[in-house]
């Protein structure tokens, strides 16, 4: 039987309109493949135009749509500075979660935090996971802690005893004396800090009130700040008897480091020949490093630690820090942090400015703020610098 006796034998009995319909639809195939052609890696595009062409054109489009470039964050030479014991750990848990939760992690500056003991590893795992930035962890090295061996421990010893007798906080305690002592005149010489220019100094167990929107350390920098408080007060006289002496002393032998325009007012209400005990509450602190390791304070320093006052009384660093910065530094160069709502507990610092209050969505309360208590210096400041 023949090809053609086949055919017409397979498509007996269908309808003619489904023949029809199928050869319109085998004519339509056709027409459209000839309208494509067919490219190695299976796409398939009309005939004329070939890969090139179009990865020509995706080029020349792209030229003319630069895709923009993220901004680089502008970020100061610095780092927070955290001075704690593996006993404090919840406490250091509390100050670096809220800090976080109310500026760094919109801004991921570093932590050194600085131990007199390695801290463990349980510290560190549950310090780490708080933020992404960069943590380091630093043992203080035993002559920058520990009290000198030139200290007569028996004149210190009677020291202690007696400030204890007289319910002197922490009159007793050789750690805080060796503390203090640290604080004044070692801890921006650590290894882990000498890199960094700026510091702020947190604390266990401290609050931070309001959101902090803008970046503290570039104001220091773009305004030449060198030192930043928020709570001032008078300190304990009886744990400095000697040091406004032994600071005129020093100033005598050194007068070209005292400043012209300085901040003399804010430490003493008769020009100098008595200290008025006012100082900034160093606990918490934002300052330039620069200004710790410059000839005039390491001088000042050095020269203060030679008389033993810190130990033979109770010399804070707060003192000592505010002291160095009023004579050694021009007034405009000392900044109160309004906007930063600050609590280590007895007292608070919490911005009387309602506007600022409302921006910072502050969780404190203006009315309770220490800025005006009798015990604090503010007012003092403010005469000095006038109000911000």
């Amino acid at each position: 039987m023949g090809v053609t006796t086949r055919l017409q034998s397979s498509v007996k009995g269908i309808p003619n309109r489904y023949i029809v319909l199928v050869i319109v639809f085998l004519a339509l195939i056709l027409l459209s493949l000839k309208g494509l052609s067919f490219t190695p890696d299976g796409l398939s595009m009309p005939l004329g135009i070939t890969q090139s062409s179009v990865s020509h054109e995706v080029a020349e489009e792209a030229a003319t749509h630069e895709v923009p470039v993220a901004p680089t964050v502008r970020k100061a030479n610095a780092t927070f500075i955290i001075l704690c014991r593996n006993s404090e750990l919840d406490g250091i848990i509390q100050s670096v979660r809220e800090v976080e939760d109310r500026f760094n992690r919109d801004f991921n500056y570093p932590y050194v935090f600085l131990n007199d003991e390695p801290f463990t590893e349980e510290s560190k795992r549950r310090i780490s996971v708080l933020s992404p930035s960069l943590m380091e962890f630093g043992v203080i090295p035993h002559d920058h802690w520990f009290q000198p061996s030139w200290i007569n421990e028996e004149t210190a010893s009677a020291a202690r005893k007696l400030m204890e007798m007289s319910n002197v906080i922490y009159g007793g305690s050789v750690s805080y004396r060796n503390m203090c002592r640290f604080n004044s005149g070692f801890f921006f010489r650590h290894p882990l800090v000498q890199k960094y220019r700026y510091y702020w100094r947190i604390e266990p167990n401290v609050h931070f009130h309001c959101n902090i929107p803008s970046d503290p350390f570039l104001y220091m920098q773009d305004h030449n700040k060198t030192y930043g408080f928020t709570i001032s007060m008078y300190e304990f006289e009886s744990t400095i008897r000697s040091l406004w002496q032994t600071v005129r002393e020093y100033t005598s032998l050194h007068p070209e480091h005292v400043h012209p325009d300085n901040s003399m007012g804010f430490i003493s209400q008769d020009n100098g020949k008595h200290y008025n005990l006012c100082h900034f509450w160093s606990n918490f602190e934002i300052a330039d490093m620069d200004f710790w390791r410059s000839e005039a304070y390491m001088m000042f320093f050095e020269f203060l630690d030679s008389t033993g006052g810190f130990y033979y009384e109770r010399w804070g660093d707060a003192p000592v820090h505010s002291i160095a910065a009023s004579l050694f530094l021009p007034k405009d160069a000392i900044h109160f942090f309004d906007e930063i709502g600050y609590q280590h507990t007895p007292f608070t610092h919490c911005t009387r400015d309602i506007e600022r209050w409302m921006n910072g969505r502050c969780s404190c309360d203006p009315g309770q703020s220490f800025d005006y208590n009798g015990y604090s210096c503010l007012r003092q400041w403010e005469a000095v610098a006038g109000r911000h």
